[in-house]
This record gives C-alpha cells, structure tokens and sequence, in this order.
C-alpha cells in the first residue's frame, strides 16, 4: 500500500541530520524558550489561538496566546507566527539540503491553508460541544467536534488538493514534510505531559494506581489482537500491522509515529493511520460521552476511564471527559446525587496522559524486537547499536522535555508553577500548529483512490472491526474490574 506522493526525505537526510533529529531540535529550542520565558519575558506569547466564533466575521477569533502581546491583534500574531515558523523552518531546510528559497515560497502556502482549516474547524456549528455554549453562540445545532475538529478540516483540505489538483499538490512538494511537522509536536507534548502530571502526583493516589493498572491491557491485551487482526485476518505486512495495532491500541498518532519510526516503516505508513485515528476519534467523541450518560451514570468512575482508554487523541479524549462529567453530574443531580466537579475529567486526562508516558518505552520495545528478531541487518547478527539506530529519535526529545520539565516543576514554588504552566501551555499551542501542518501535509500527500486500490478499504476494515468490536468494550471491562464501585466525591 502506498500513495501517489511520497515525502522528499532521502535516505542520506535520514542517516545525517534528517527530520528525525531537526525535530528534536526545533522542539527543545520551543521548549527552552518556555523555560527562559520564566526569567525574563514571554518568548512565545507571540504565537496565535484562535477561540470558537460564530457570526459573519471571524477576525474576534484571534489572538495572540499570550497577553502582553495583546497589541499585536489576532492578524498581527497571525502574520508574525507564520514569519517565525518560516524562518525556523527555512533553517531547518538548510539542514536538510532543501533549496530553501522554494521550500519557503511552498511553505508559505501550506501554513496558510492549514490554518484557514484551523479557522473554519473553530466555527460554533463545528466546535461548540454543550448546550450552554450554542445559546452563548447563538446556535442552533453543532457536531460537537471541539475546535480540534480543524484537523479533520485540515485532512479533508489536504485530501482535496492531493486528489484533485495533482499539479498543485506536486508543486507543494518541499513543505509537505508531514514527519518533520508531527515529530516536532510531539517533542513539545513531552513538556505538556509533565506540567500536568507533576500537577496531578497529588491526585488521589487509588485513582493513579488504578489507572495505570487499567493502561497495562492497552498493551498487552489491545496490541496484541489488533496486530493478529491486521496480519491473519486482513492479511497486512509487519509494515501495516505495526502502526496500525499501536494507533489502535495505544496513543493515535503519537504511538503510530513513534512505532512506525521504530520498525523503519515507509513514512506515509504511520501518517495514514495518524488520519484515520483523528477521523474515528470524532466520531467516538459524538457517541461515547452519551453512551456513557445513559448506562454508566450510576459509575461516573467507570465512564472517565474508559473515555480515557477508548478515544486515542489528546484533545478528543480530554473532551469526551469534559462533556460526559457534564453529563453525568447533571443526570446524578437529577436523582439527587451532587458530585464534586473535576473528578471525572481529572481520572479521563490522568490515563490519557499515562498512556502517552509509555510511548517511548513501546517504541524501544518494539526497535529492539526488529533489530533482534524480525528484520536484523542482513549477513550479520544484530547488534545492540543498531536498536540506536533504528530507535525514534524523537522520542529522546520527548524523554528530555518530559523530565526537564516534571524536575522543574517539582523544585518550583507555587508562584514559579503558574508561570510554568502558562509557558508550557503556549509551547502547547505551537504543538497544536504543528500537528495542523501534519493532517493538512498527510492529505496532500493521499491519493485516496490510489491508496483505496491499493488496501486503504481493508485498514479501514480493521480499524471498524478491532475498535468498534473489541477495544472500546474491553476497555470497558478493565475499566469497570478496576473503577466499579470507586465514587468521586460528594459536592461540599
């Protein structure tokens, strides 16, 4: 299986600096900037957020992440957080031997449509996930697809160009570098990741430990069969079956990538299966959180984890949490039961987070397993620096922010926190950019009826039947052996 366009990622940039490395590097150059905002002044504030809006004009909907600069309006940190990438991205292409006069020409317009994507993905009718925001944007119906619904815009865009302007897409070329723009995202995420854990080391610790118990069947039991699925059932290669299982079973698009790095799967391998993770986590999103009102509203517990287990994007799942506490907490008030807030949402953030912890160490896992046992270098025996060799190189990035960080944060004083957790989260909001120039750049690079020619309808198939039909219910089940009976607090 493959697509019509492939990313310009040589052999050699692979072995030199490749993309692999660049994005470590861009990542902890965001991330340091984070930490050195702490000392002096805001060094990422710059970068734009764009709010829900609804009416005639979208412009309210921007603005810069941070408020000191306020006064360079939402256009203005618009404009300045595409000359900052441009020119990061420039030197990053200088790195790669790219002509970077073309790839900045070419780059130009992929963070401009991606981000038009990101806009229109914002709108109320899309994003608003609850009642009381579609009368506060006078709405009238909505998806319920979170603003995280853009990404999906932004692959539907990608698909569009990809499918129907062939010319325009090959002309894209330079910029669509789909691996470089993820791997970068999630490097930052390691930073994330750890201000919300050291956050949460106080939650109460049987919710914790319980959870983490939970997160073992993830990878035991969830890989395991949607691996066989793929390979007897479906008849993938290791190439498939790998990325396919992990973006399953485990963590979407973190764990396709980070999986698909370690086996030295073709790139477009990871990032079609990045595309469909995001596709079926909207559509999980519109179904779990009421499925869980209905029959799980007498085990609130219960509903968290196994949001948190089910849904496999961050910002897909953290919202299927937030609605289904919205929703239980008003369907138990109705019979006279008043939960404290923030417990459901807290459990459903708290495995999520856990989950992408261990990423990397399934990453290794499964390096070393290839180097060893499935795919040694021919005429040789293995040896232990190939698993270097072939080990994501990303995920080193991820595993130095994450502990940076998780050190920092826990040396800090209260007041040194909140300003680390305001930095983090505007290095958040440039991984949230960087994962848009990922779907928009996997769209470009799908011929859809190629890649349907070619099996894109079987990994489908696989991703319905092991989902629908077997991860979401034992997820279920662990989730209930684990939580039943284990209640939040009562409000007061």
């Amino acid at each position: 299986m493959s697509a019509t366009t492939t990313p310009r990622t040589t052999q050699q940039d692979i072995q030199g600096i490749g993309e692999d490395w660049l994005a470590v590097w861009l990542g902890l150059v965001v991330i340091a900037a984070a930490l050195l905002s702490l000392a002096g002044p805001d060094l990422l504030g710059w970068a734009v957020s764009t709010k829900i809006w609804s009416g005639p004009g979208f412009a309210a909907a921007l603005a810069p992440v941070g408020k000191g600069y306020a006064s360079l309006g939402g256009w203005g940190s618009l404009i300045l957080t595409w000359l900052i990438l441009l020119a990061a991205l420039s030197v990053g292409a200088a790195a790669l031997r790219t002509d970077v006069k073309r790839f900045a020409v070419r780059f130009t317009v992929v963070f401009w449509l991606a981000y038009i994507s990101w806009i229109i993905g914002s709108e109320a009718h899309l994003a608003v996930t609850s009642a009381a925001d579609a009368q506060k944007y006078g709405v009238g119906w909505y998806l319920k697809l979170t603003p995280e619904g853009g990404l999906v815009v932004a692959l539907v865009a990608g698909l569009v160009i990809g499918n129907f302007f062939p010319r325009f897409a090959a002309w894209l070329g330079e910029a669509i570098r789909p691996e470089l723009y993820i791997k970068t995202a999630l490097v930052v995420l390691g930073a994330v990741v750890a201000v919300t854990i050291a956050d949460r080391l106080g939650y109460a610790g049987s919710i914790v430990w319980r959870g983490v118990a939970a997160i073992v069947e993830a990878y035991l039991i969830y890989w395991a069969v949607v691996y066989f699925v793929a390979r007897k059932w479906f008849g993938f290669s290791r190439e498939w079956s790998v990325p396919l299982a992990s973006g399953i079973s485990i963590c979407g698009v973190a764990a396709a990538v980070a999986t698909g790095s370690a086996i030295r799967a073709r790139p477009v391998v990871p990032l079609v299966v990045s595309s469909l993770v995001v596709v079926f986590a909207a559509v999980e999103l519109l179904v779990l959180p009421f499925l869980a009102q209905h029959f799980l509203w007498q085990e609130p517990l219960v509903a968290a984890s196994w949001l948190g287990l089910a849904i496999k994007t961050d910002g897909a799942a953290v919202a299927s949490g937030g609605i289904a506490e919205s929703l239980i907490l008003a369907r138990a008030a109705a019979e006279g039961v008043k939960y404290a807030p923030g417990w459901l949402l807290g459990t459903t953030v708290t495995i999520k987070l856990f989950i992408d912890i261990f990423i990397g160490f399934w990453a290794f896992l499964l390096a070393w397993i290839w180097t060893r046992h499935v795919n040694p270098q021919a005429g040789h025996t293995a040896r232990a620096a190939e698993i270097w060799q072939r080990f994501p190189k990303f995920i080193v990035g991820y595993a130095v922010a994450f502990v940076v960080v998780l050190l920092a944060t826990l040396a800090a004083g209260p007041a040194t926190v909140a300003k680390l957790k305001s930095a983090t989260g505007e290095a958040g909001n440039l991984r949230v950019i960087f994962f848009l120039l990922t779907f928009f750049s996997i769209g470009v690079l799908s011929n859809f009826r190629k890649l349907w020619e070619e099996g894109l309808g079987k990994l489908v198939g696989v991703y319905v039947l092991a989902l629908f039909g077997f991860v979401i219910w034992v997820g279920l089940l662990i989730s209930w052996i684990f939580f039943a009976g284990v209640k939040p607090p009562l409000a007061g």
